[in-house]
C-alpha cells in the first residue's frame, strides 16, 4: 500500500534500521514533521532525496511546543494520507513515536534557548521554542541523520534549530528549504484548513504586505516605517497582528542603526481563529 515505506514506532527499531543503513555506507536525511502533510512537506522530502541515500520522515504532534490555549487537541492528524504522500515522494521510512515513547514517565529535561529564539514568536508563545528544541534534539539523537530539512516558512524555528545544532555540537547539517506557496502567495500550512472560505480570500494580504514592505526598504524607506505601514495594511484587511518586524536574517536580532546587514521580514497575525505566519528576505540595498 505504501510502496516500500517502512513505518517505525520505537527508538530501538529506528536505531536498528539506521545501523543497517550506516553499515551499508548510506547517508541519511531526516524530515521532521507534525503530519497533516502538504506540498511544502513534500518539497522537504524531495530535497532530502537529493542529498541523502535514505530519507526518514517523522510524524509526531509534539505537545510540548503548544501553549495551554493553543490547538494541540484539534491539530489535524491524517497519518494514513501522510504515509501515502511520503511513499509517493520516495521516503524510505516514517517514524511515528507516541507521546509516551517520546516523553517517558518522569521526563524532566528541557533545552533552554536564547539568541534567535528571543522575541517574535516567544513574545506570544513563551515555551514554544523550548518545546521545539527539545523534541528536535531528541529526533536528531534518535535518528542520527547526516542532514535534516526544515521549511523556511517557520524561519525563526529554522534559525533556532541551526543555533542549537551548532551550540550542542550535534553532527547534523540543518538545511532550510524555501517556502511553498499557493498561486496567490499564501504560504502553505497545515493550519490553512481552519480558514473559512471568506478568510481564505483575505489571507494572501499578509504576504502582499510583506512584499510591499520589502520593496519599500529596498527603495530606501527605513525598516521601522515600512513595517509600521505593513501592520496597518494587514490590520485594515481584517487581521489581528501579533508582529510584523524586520530582523537580522542570520541572528534574528533587532536591526542596528545605520548598519548594513541582511534583513528578514517576519510576520504573525490571526485571521478569525487561524494564526498565520510568514516571512521573506529583503534584497540587499
Amino acid at each position: 500500500m505504501y510502496d516500500g515505506l517502512k513505518r517505525i514506532r520505537t527508538v530501538a527499531a529506528l536505531r536498528e534500521q539506521v545501523k543497517a543503513w550506516r553499515l551499508a555506507g548510506e547517508r541519511i536525511g531526516l524530515v521532521p514533521t507534525m503530519g497533516a502533510l502538504h506540498a511544502g512537506h513534500i518539497a522537504l522530502v524531495e530535497a532530502a532525496r537529493a542529498r541523502a541515500d535514505r530519507v526518514i520522515a517523522s510524524v509526531f504532534v509534539n505537545p510540548t511546543q503548544f501553549g495551554p490555549n493553543e490547538d494541540f487537541s484539534r491539530y489535524p492528524r491524517t497519518l494514513e494520507a501522510d504515509m501515502e504522500k511520503l511513499a509517493a515522494a520516495g521516503a524510505d521510512a516514517v517514524y511515528t513515536p507516541d507521546v509516551a515513547g517520546m516523553y517517558a514517565d518522569g521526563f524532566a529535561t528541557t533545552i533552554t534557548v536564547g539568541g534567535p529564539a528571543l522575541g517574535l514568536e516567544t513574545d506570544f508563545r513563551a515555551t514554544h521554542f523550548a518545546g521545539v528544541a527539545t523534541v528536535v534534539c531528541k529526533l536528531f539523537t534518535q535518528t542520527a541523520p547526516d542532514v535534516a530539512f526544515f521549511g523556511e516558512k517557520d524561519y525563526q524555528q529554522l534559525q533556532v534549530v541551526k543555533r542549537m545544532a551548532r551550540d550542542l555540537d550535534l553532527p547534523v547539517e540543518v538545511v532550510g528549504v524555501p517556502t511553498i506557496r499557493e498561486a496567490d502567495g499564501l504560504a502553505l500550512s497545515s493550519r490553512n484548513v481552519y480558514l473559512s472560505t471568506e478568510e481564505r480570500v483575505v489571507a494572501p494580504a499578509l504576504h502582499r504586505a510583506l512584499l510591499q514592505a520589502a520593496a519599500d526598504i529596498a527603495s530606501g524607506i527605513t525598516p521601522a516605517i515600512a513595517t509600521s505601514r505593513a501592520r496597518d495594511v494587514v490590520a485594515e484587511a481584517g487581521f489581528v497582528v501579533d508582529y510584523i518586524e524586520a530582523r537580522n536574517a542570520e541572528t534574528l536580532a533587532p536591526l542596528g542603526v545605520g548598519e548594513i546587514e541582511p534583513i528578514r521580514l517576519l510576520a504573525a497575525a490571526k485571521l478569525g481563529r487561524t494564526r498565520l505566519i510568514d516571512n521573506i528576505p529583503v534584497s540587499s540595498h
